[in-house]
């Protein structure tokens, strides 16, 4: 059976969302939030926009998703993120008790599971969906910033 709103599908809209953090100068990372298999939520990293080290992508979108719940807890969300999440974003996801993470590409110097940090014990965590669209655009970001 096909389903249409499965994990590729909503790592597309988190692309999305990557895509326009690029326009803006910011590294593109993007992610959206989705409850019963509606996004209720959905950012890119603003860093540089708002000069706040803690505007990353997971951090906007998590805010945005308990205000429009009206929750601080997660568990029946998924979070959708172009790139694994760091530490502070991996905290985040603990306290909001977030029930599932899928990421696209691996972050070997940032990543939270590369620093043994730890989710929620019941977050479930799918890596690598879409993997090489993340990684092109963090690649495109990077050689702009280097001139090439």
């Amino acid at each position: 059976m096909i389903q249409p709103f499965d994990d590729a599908y909503f790592m597309r809209k988190a692309l999305q969302e990557a895509e326009s953090a690029l326009a803006k100068g910011e590294v593109p990372v993007g992610a959206v939030i989705v409850c019963n298999g509606h996004i209720v939520a959905k950012s890119h990293n603003q860093v540089e926009t708002l000069n706040d080290p803690t505007a990353h992508a997971e951090m906007l979108a998590f805010t945005a998703a308990t205000n429009f719940l009206g929750s601080k807890y997660l568990k029946d969300c998924t979070l959708y993120v172009t790139l694994e999440p760091c530490q502070m974003c991996a905290g985040a996801a603990f306290w909001s008790q977030i029930g599932k993470i899928v990421y696209g590409a691996e972050d070997e110097q940032r990543g939270f599971q590369h620093w043994h940090c730890r989710v929620h014990p019941k977050t479930e965590i799918t890596g690598g969906v879409l993997a090489t669209e993340s990684q092109a655009l963090l690649k495109k970001f990077f050689n702009q910033m280097r001139g090439k």
